[in-house]
């Protein structure tokens, strides 16, 4: 019998309506061989769905970080800080804890971005365009913050009648969520 996804990766990803999802998450105080485990097991997570980010409340976890790799490695941002942002970038955009949904979201396209990585020096850059969008959505989930927030009006109420549907009231919905080609850990693209 073979294993399932959720079997063989260190954790599940928390989908819509889990609280923990809605949470501020704490600063983290210490940067030490626990964060590093759990940093590891993260990307294994996220390499398995597979994305680009994932933000530790999406994984249960309440503490202010997240790991990425866009193509250029594993990452981690701790603490991170938008200090500046500029331009508008529309891009549809999805989730890993809405799985197969995406929306046309508009942020910033550039950001300056602060905070530490994991052996603890501050870091200090600029991101454009999917590094930029990655990093805005993925402290998106360390504010309590989710994808369908950035909606309004008719799409919102389109967007949580579907989401209930499918994760608050699965029972009812008899449509099943088409998975997306491409993951952006907290991010998702069609």
């Amino acid at each position: 019998m073979a294993a399932t996804l959720d079997e063989m990766t260190p954790y599940q990803i928390r989908v819509f309506g889990d609280p923990v999802l809605r949470k501020v998450a704490q600063e983290v105080s210490d940067i030490d061989a626990k964060l590093a485990k759990l940093v590891d097991d993260m990307l294994e997570t996220m390499y398995a769905e597979p994305g680009i980010g994932l933000a530790a409340p999406q994984v249960g976890v309440q503490r202010r970080f997240f790991v990425y790799d866009i193509g250029e490695g594993p990452q981690t941002l701790i603490n991170p800080v938008i200090e500046e942002s500029d331009g508008e970038w529309v891009y549809e955009e999805g989730c890993l804890s809405v799985p197969g949904l995406s929306w046309d979201i508009v942020r910033p396209k550039q950001i300056h971005v602060t905070g530490y990585n994991l052996d603890g020096q501050e870091v200090s850059f600029e991101a454009d365009e999917l590094l930029s969008r990655m990093i805005q959505h993925e402290l998106d989930h360390l504010d309590g913050v989710m994808l369908i927030d950035h909606l309004e009006g008719a799409t919102r109420k389109k967007a949580m009648r579907k989401v209930r549907e499918l994760f608050i009231d699965p029972d009812e919905s008899t449509e099943q969520a088409a998975p997306s080609k491409f993951k952006l850990g907290g991010l998702r693209l069609p």
